[in-house]
């Protein structure tokens, strides 16, 4: 055994060569440029901690962050032509949807659920970005159209999570007519006179702004999110002006009258909840008032509260 080439190189080599750093263990903030560690900012529900910068946020982390103990029931919707126009440009439609699924572990651009929110039953639909721009086409429409009914026959508020660059081109003017389809949805679930939430995130843009995504009851938008039709780029090259500061962003709307609130991504959880308990007339949840360390008993006072204990 020669000792030196068996032991002592490759434990030189060892010290030598570059251990490799995953890609995702450090998050640059676009805001500021600061570098934030990845567990940190999962943690924190995709939010710098310094900046406060709203990251894009996954379908599945959404729900789970939703609901109660992270527990819901997925939603299943139909199947439906996957490439109906047979559509090709640099590559394949039916090329581009395998990657998008095998990337995302998902169906499609939209995933819903079914589960208490607080104690009170809603429905939950969430558009991941991460599938195809979270584009509108004909299965993520049946996804919508189907979780809205579920709400109806329920008789539970829906609350969406808006997210897309739009209308899904490759299946042409099919994407478009998902706009007035889940309209009319959005429709069924108001006469059985149940909440319809959207909370805009960042980017909501496109046909998806200009038809369900701008038809809540109540239109909520997290902090920073582009909400409009078409690009800030595209109005400044076609009215040839320079915009406002942080136009189409969602203080910017809120300040003009699209939006009703601007919640910071810690606080929608509870906001949700009580919206849908306000709009539903559902009653408050029961909270015991806090024992305070000033707070005396006396003794004609005790067998009082030890029979409101037992009640």
């Amino acid at each position: 055994m020669n000792w030196i080439t068996n032991v002592v190189r490759p434990r030189i080599k060892g010290l030598l060569t570059r251990r490799e750093v995953p890609e995702n263990l450090w998050i640059k903030c676009p805001d500021t440029g600061q570098l934030v560690f990845h567990k940190d900012v999962e943690a924190n529900l995709w939010v710098i901690p310094g900046s406060g910068y709203h990251m894009r946020m996954g379908a599945e982390q959404r729900l789970k962050s939703m609901f109660d103990n992270g527990e819901w029931d997925e939603l299943s919707f139909r199947d439906v032509v996957p490439d109906p126009l047979k559509f090709r440009d640099e590559k394949k439609y039916v090329d581009r949807l395998k990657d998008a699924r095998t990337k995302t572990s998902m169906k499609d651009a939209v995933r819903a659920g079914v589960g208490d929110l607080d104690g009170l039953e809603v429905v939950i639909a969430v558009q991941d970005f991460e599938f195809m721009g979270g584009s509108l086409g004909m299965a993520a429409g049946e996804a919508l159209i189907a979780s809205l009914e579920e709400a109806a026959r329920r008789g539970a508020p829906f609350i969406l999570f808006a997210a897309s660059g739009g209308a899904r081109m490759q299946e042409g003017i099919l994407s478009l007519m998902q706009m007035p389809r889940v309209t009319v949805a959005v429709q069924m679930l108001r006469e059985a006179k149940k909440p319809y939430i959207v909370v805009l995130t960042n980017p909501t843009t496109g046909g998806v702004t200009a038809s369900y995504a701008m038809l809540g009851d109540v239109q909520i938008a997290e902090p920073g999110a582009l909400i409009g039709f078409a690009g800030p780029r595209v109005i400044e090259q076609t009215i040839r002006e320079k915009l406002p500061e942080g136009f189409q962003r969602s203080e910017y709307l809120k300040d003009h009258g699209m939006v009703d609130m601007v919640v910071h991504r810690h606080e929608i959880r509870p906001t949700l909840a009580r919206l849908c308990r306000i709009l539903t007339k559902a009653p408050a949840l029961q909270v015991a008032e806090p024992i305070r360390d000033t707070d005396v008993v006396t003794e004609e006072e005790l067998p009082e509260l030890e029979a409101r204990a037992a009640e």
